[in-house]
């Protein structure tokens, strides 16, 4: 599992057993405000916090009920391929359950925590329990060719028939030395292709072999990806028993080697020139002329090489098209651990206006998958729990382009980075400006080579003007614009012919950035430009601190609209000439027709 389990403890009878498994899983404690004493990080409503822990993909350890854990995550619930391992404890460490992800990983922390515990682990998945392993869930340094077929053998041998494994020329499999022997399923363990396999015999590629790719700049994707399948197809080889993809760091961003890597499903691993220069005394095609060109006498054979390790050997070498190369080593013994780097990742996620229930589950999955987080301190504290135990970059306000590149440039160095941005972080954030920096020359304060190359990835947020507009009613309802009354990076010229167009063309308006200490006139200038073209009633709505324990909602007529009732944190919603304040059972609510009046006028009238 790449991400680490969190460990909940809901009451102070459970606190002793949860400090326990944590330390047994070297996982963080969440502890339920007011019913536990010392955790790492504290939530205030035990539903709540299991929800956003599960959709952010986290494994989950409750010191509690299992009903609770069920209620939480049920909603939830969509692929038992997918969803996270959740397991429920109780208070006393008696027993351990797991309840979901039981071939993700749950039955082995399960395991894990009831040796350490001396507790009884209550384990229900029938392979597990039956044959003590399951096959659609094979160990490090192993997959599944035909994984689709691994329910059908399942069948066969939980009705009481054996397995007969591989021949004495492959890779041993301990893990399956326990199974019942009998002919009902085959089980293949080779790097080679079969033919016929079915539930009646499944296949598991140990992965001992890794592929070295180079390749010209913008080289066509096909032609790598031909060259290395016509490799493949004269080995006779599995994707599956690929351990990795590997090039030198300057390649990293090559959508020829990237796209490459998705389709084989293997993780792609850079490594820098010195280390694989490293392995020259190894290649069977040393080349000067790359050498001069890149720094290192060879990239392919050099790349799968310097994976493999010291005990590996040339399987394939290099062979090459004009624009790419390519090359496979082999060891003796699956691989399970990777060498190099990942190449690093920007995630650029906005998170709503505070509220952890408007967060989006990639969101949270992007923040739960990240080693840095960087963005103003508010913003991250506003994560809450989820924050806890990664690495943090706290920036202020005013900082954001210091902020920008300083994220993009730890992902430069391979790192997994979140660049957190209250609302959407295209609306009048930090998205427009990562793009900006990665846009830039050299000569224009732009950003290093290494930061040009990371895996820029953007999601999407709940937009302050999205919950403002949710909070009123439908004022969205028809034709809407935003204008930010900033002019720090606008010229405020700017900021008034957009005024004029938006008021002329009677759009509704969401204006963000109001009011500060220092601007407190423009708001002012707006409200007076809108009077000359929609009426003084024209519905207000003002939106302070969205989604937080303090938020506040309020309504105006535009020509009462007054600066010193706005601040930083305030949306202001300005209705268009047919927006309307209903005065409804629950309160006021603001709407703008869409014109579906007419439409039932003139169909009446037709």
């Amino acid at each position: 599992m790449a991400v680490k389990p969190v460990v909940m403890a809901l009451s102070r009878s459970g606190e002793a057993t949860a400090h326990r498994v944590a330390e047994v899983l070297s996982a963080e404690v969440h502890g339920r405000e007011g019913r536990v004493d010392k955790a790492d990080a504290f939530f205030p409503n035990a539903l709540d916090h299991a929800r956003d822990l599960f959709a952010a993909g986290v494994p989950l350890v409750g010191v509690c009920a299992s009903g609770i854990l069920i209620r939480a995550v049920a909603p939830f619930l969509a692929d038992k391929r997918t969803d996270p391992p959740v397991i429920s404890v109780a208070d006393d460490g008696s027993v351990v359950v797991p309840l979901l992800g039981g071939h993700r990983g749950a039955n082995r922390l399960a395991s894990e925590i009831s040796k350490a515990l001396g507790a009884v682990a209550a384990v229900t998945t029938a392979g597990d329990v039956a044959l003590g392993v399951a096959l659609d869930a094979p160990p490090a340094g192993w997959r599944l060719v035909n994984r689709e077929d691994a329910k059908g053998a399942m069948v066969a041998l939980l009705a009481g028939g054996g397995v007969t494994i591989g021949g004495d020329d492959e890779p041993k499999a301990s893990w399956l030395n326990d199974l019942p022997r009998g002919d009902a399923v085959t089980l293949s363990c080779s790097t080679d292709r079969h033919i016929g396999l079915g539930p009646d015999h499944l296949q598991f590629a140990p992965q001992r072999v890794t592929l070295g790719v180079g390749c010209a700049r913008n080289c066509p994707p096909k032609e790598l990806s031909d060259l290395v399948n016509e490799v493949m197809a004269e080995a006779e080889l599995v994707p599956e028993a690929i351990h990795s993809v590997n090039t030198v760091t300057l390649k990293g961003d090559e959508p020829a080697i990237i796209d490459l890597a998705k389709e084989l499903g293997a993780p792609l691993r850079l490594f820098e020139v010195d280390e694989l220069e490293a392995e020259t005394p190894r290649l069977e095609n040393p080349s000067d002329v790359v050498f001069a060109e890149v720094g290192t006498h060879g990239v392919s054979e050099a790349a799968a090489l310097a994976q493999a390790g010291a005990d590996a050997m040339l399987w394939y070498p290099k062979r090459k098209t004009a624009n790419a190369t390519c090359a496979f080593a082999i060891t003796s013994e699956p691989l399970t651990v990777s060498k190099g780097r990942s190449r690093g990742r920007l995630s650029i996620v906005g998170i709503g206006p505070g509220q952890a229930t408007w967060r989006t589950p990639e969101v949270s999955r992007l923040v739960a998958d990240a080693e840095e987080l960087v963005g103003y301190g508010l913003y991250i504290d506003l994560l809450g729990p989820l924050a806890v135990g990664k690495a943090r970059s706290d920036f202020p306000l005013g900082g954001e382009e210091d902020r920008c590149r300083y994220a993009l440039e730890q992902a430069g160095k391979g790192k997994n980075v979140s660049l957190v941005c209250s609302g959407d972080a295209g609306i009048y954030a930090m998205g427009a400006l990562v793009f900006e920096l990665l846009d830039r020359g050299p000569d224009q304060m732009g950003v290093s080579d290494a930061a040009r190359r990371v895996e820029v990835i953007c999601s999407p947020g709940v937009s302050a003007l999205q919950g403002a507009a949710a909070r009123a009613g439908a004022p969205l309802g028809h034709d809407f614009c935003a204008i930010s009354l900033s002019d720090l990076l606008t010229p405020r010229e700017d900021i008034i012919k957009r005024l004029k167009a938006a008021a002329e063309g009677d759009f509704v308006i969401a204006f963000y950035n109001p009011v500060s200490k220092r601007r407190r006139t423009l708001l002012a200038e707006a409200r007076d430009i809108l009077l000359q073209h929609r009426p003084a009633d024209t519905p207000v709505m003002l939106a302070s601190s969205l989604g937080r324990p303090e938020e506040d909602i309020r309504y105006r007529r535009l020509d009462e609209l007054q600066v010193d009732e706005v601040d930083m944190l305030t949306v202001v919603l300005v209705g268009s000439s047919h927006s309307r304040l209903a005065r409804l059972g629950e309160g006021p609510r603001m709407y703008t027709p869409r014109g579906y009046a007419r439409k039932i006028d003139g169909d009446l009238a037709g």
